[in-house]
């Protein structure tokens, strides 16, 4: 009996420990719910970091990103890049980041971005990031910014799909 209880409460641990990260990274801010901030490792003596998340609208209403603030940054900002007659092109986002009713809208390296500038410190793999979003709605929010490794291109990735887009050992020329 002692040994069936044991199992049963490694098991139900087990299921904290792995629902617990998961349930963590969303925050939520009035209608909005944002999940899956993450950052990039900055190289050494880098002064800029982008910072990606997701936001959904899970209201009736539009709502709009309309700054950022992060104390490691002097100045942070929100960006777009797009291309622009096949050149590509970056540019703040002076009137903020609308977020429709019902939509989710996706901050992600080559599109919608948080641009922090003028770093205080280095990101480090593993760090988590504190930064303030003002959405004109839902008021202030802060949502710390998981920082991955220096390639990855996606929360979680660490780094390891620009490993493997390096990586032509098995190619034939």
């Amino acid at each position: 009996m002692k040994t069936m209880l044991k199992d049963v409460m490694l098991a139900a641990l087990a299921l904290v420990l792995v629902a617990a990260p998961a349930a963590a990274e969303d925050v939520k801010a009035g209608d909005l719910v944002i999940s899956q901030a993450w950052s990039r490792a900055t190289p050494g003596g880098a002064k800029v970091a982008g910072g990606y998340l997701t936001i959904e609208n899970k209201g009736t209403a539009a709502d709009k990103l309309v700054s950022v603030s992060a104390d490691i940054a002097g100045k942070a900002e929100v960006h777009e890049m797009a291309m622009d007659n096949g050149v590509m092109k970056m540019r703040h986002l002076d009137q903020g980041l609308a977020i429709e009713p019902g939509k989710t809208v996706k901050l992600a390296p080559g599109g919608y971005h948080l641009m922090l500038q003028e770093l205080k410190g280095p990101f480090k793999q593993g760090d988590k990031v504190p930064v303030t979003l003002q959405f004109e709605k839902a008021g202030k929010v802060t949502v710390s910014l998981d920082v991955q490794g220096v390639g990855a291109q996606a929360p979680g990735d660490g780094g390891q799909m620009m490993k493997k887009m390096h990586d032509h050992s098995g190619m034939k020329m």
